[in-house]
């Protein structure tokens, strides 16, 4: 996987996941571009914002026609023809998000994107309007945020009958005018239910494998990547509900062997964001309570570790050897940073001797 920075735009990032074929096209004014795309919230779940293949249609935009959010031409005219690349784009190039996706979801639901706006910009519109119609959007439209956005370039050919800039429904492209891009292993974002469920013990499996070797960073990564999958899935079902609970009992052991890989990698403040998000969920996890009470411990917050290590021990009497064990050491630490500290004060505060 290919890792680079695209020259002259600050506030971007971008991994090739699959090269493409051929040389870079002419992307001239007019050029119309076909491609699916994936928009991920740039956080530990990736979540999914929206996905072009769930919605059944590639898109199109047409180069030099004013697309609202014009980092997207950008990103598209770096690919080639069959390439699928991952961009990070900070907040000064998602702000207008909300509102292309919202005239892309009515163009799916075959309404038209622009039904109710009045004829203004598009900042115009966004301040006239305090609501998208979408949730999600919604959020996103308050607090712009860093975006993910991975892509997958068709083609890219002359002509095009939209001047707005909006996407059209098109029809796939045929088999001949691309290499089918998923000869090489297959990310996550592209796979189907199935392929998702049967990707998680896998997963799950070489993330074990490589804490055994205490690769920790690389099997972090992997624990996440299963956790990311299974999120993906639980977002299809009703919260609470059966099937959402199954794929949430496979979530949190993997979540906790990511934690204990942020403790091997000294990320303490993770382990408390992501324990705690746990525990919101989840009140009676022993091992949630363990692993965040070991992160209070390392970042000096002696009440709270302690108070998370005796709910750890009352949930799981098992587990009460090793949490006398981590008192034991937090008492030790505490108190020689306690001796330091009076050291510490004492010289400031002994007065200078006479000369």
């Amino acid at each position: 996987m290919e890792e680079t920075y695209l020259l002259n735009v600050e506030g971007v990032k971008k991994k090739i996941l699959h090269g493409g074929q051929g040389e870079l096209p002419k992307f001239q004014d007019g050029s119309k571009i076909t491609f699916h795309f994936q928009t991920l919230k740039d956080d530990f779940e990736r979540t999914v914002i929206d996905d072009s293949r769930e919605a059944g249609m590639p898109m199109e935009i047409i180069v030099g026609k004013m697309f609202k959010l014009e980092i997207w031409e950008t990103l598209l005219s770096s690919m080639r023809a069959g390439e699928v690349a991952e961009f990070w784009c900070d907040a000064i190039h998602t702000g207008m998000y909300a509102l292309v996706a919202k005239g892309m979801r009515r163009i799916v639901e075959g309404r038209d994107p622009l039904e109710g706006q009045k004829h203004r910009c598009g900042m115009g519109n966004m301040f006239d309007y305090h609501s998208t119609g979408y949730a999600d959007l919604d959020e996103l439209q308050r607090t712009p945020q860093p975006l993910i956005f991975i892509m997958e370039l068709f083609r890219v050919r002359r002509g095009g009958r939209r001047g707005d800039g909006w996407p059209e429904r098109v029809a796939e492209p045929h088999p001949a005018q691309v290499e089918e891009p998923w000869a090489y292993k297959r990310d996550t974002w592209a796979m189907s239910k199935e392929e998702k469920l049967a990707a998680v013990p896998v997963l799950h499996s070489e993330g074990n494998r490589l804490v055994l070797r205490k690769e920790f960073r690389q099997a972090a990564e992997k624990y996440q990547e299963a956790v990311i999958c299974l999120r993906n899935l639980q977002a299809k079902e009703k919260p609470w509900e059966e099937a959402w609970l199954k794929l949430e009992s496979l979530v949190t052991p993997l979540v906790l062997n990511y934690c204990q890989c942020q403790l091997e990698l000294g990320e303490y403040y993770e382990v408390l964001e992501h324990t705690t998000e746990l525990l919101q969920k989840h009140h009676g996890n022993a091992k949630a309570h363990f692993k965040r009470a070991k992160a209070h411990a390392a970042v000096w917050n002696e009440r709270e570790a302690r108070e998370d290590f005796a709910r750890a021990a009352h949930l799981d009497p098992a587990m009460a050897a090793a949490v006398k064990k981590e008192l034991k050491l937090l008492g030790e630490r505490m108190r020689k940073k306690h001796v330091e500290e009076r050291k510490r004060y004492r010289g400031l505060f002994q007065a200078p001797r006479a000369m």
